[in-house]
């Protein structure tokens, strides 16, 4: 059981709309990364894989037992979107805004942060994105 977890996410398509993945790093307090995770989407846009990353970590740091999360991403726009200080006009992202909104239930508080590509868990989701773009492009 963790008291608080960084969730480091990542989505990306290759096109847009395109072949698309997602990347999570989660750690604990001490940057000790708990898991990783890789896994392909079909065909998605780039703002649609953010948001699939952000549900996914949301439902693989249950299992840690967290009473808060940081979620990271290197994506202003969503970012900005889950803080509410963007509006979502986009039928389609509201929805998944909403599986987001679901799944945050499970936490006593879950924060948004923004931070540079150049952060080295994002990098490592970003990685974890290009691996199974790869595979399937290869393929």
């Amino acid at each position: 059981m963790h008291q608080k977890l960084y969730l480091y996410t990542d989505g990306g398509s290759r096109g847009n709309p395109g072949p698309a993945a997602i990347g999570i790093v989660i750690a604990d307090e001490k940057g000790r990364i708990l898991e990783e995770h890789g896994e392909y989407l079909g065909t998605k846009t780039n703002n649609e894989a953010e948001y699939y990353a952000v549900i996914k970590a949301l439902e693989l740091a249950k299992k840690f037992l967290p009473r808060e999360v940081v979620i990271t991403l290197d994506s202003q726009l969503v970012v900005n979107q889950l803080k509410g200080k963007y509006k979502i006009r986009k039928k389609h992202l509201q929805e998944l805004v909403h599986r987001v909104r679901e799944r945050e239930k499970g936490f006593d508080r879950v924060f948004y942060v923004h931070v540079r590509r150049e952060n080295p868990y994002i990098q490592k989701a970003d990685m974890l994105v290009n691996k199974k773009l790869d595979e399937i492009t290869k393929k």
